[in-house]
């Protein structure tokens, strides 16, 4: 049985998971930096842990995504 969330409390896991993103953008964007400046110095072993590293991140966002639309039905 599912719960039903009131409007304010959908209100307040909204904004939670709008903080979870951003911060994992603020990281994907952090991680892209260092791979590039890592990549631009001659150190090419970083791209593909940090590729993995951001697909991670995309599937967490994605996640994220999911139980928003889960939980307006």
């Amino acid at each position: 049985m599912k719960k039903r969330f009131n409007r304010e409390q959908k209100t307040t896991i909204v904004y939670g998971i709008l903080s979870i993103v951003l911060i994992i953008v603020v990281l994907q964007l952090w991680l892209f930096t260092a791979t590039m400046n890592a990549y631009l110095g001659g150190d090419e072993s970083v791209i593909w842990p940090a590729a993995l590293a951001s697909l991670v991140c995309l599937a967490l966002n994605l996640g994220l995504l999911k139980y928003l639309y889960s939980m307006e039905r």
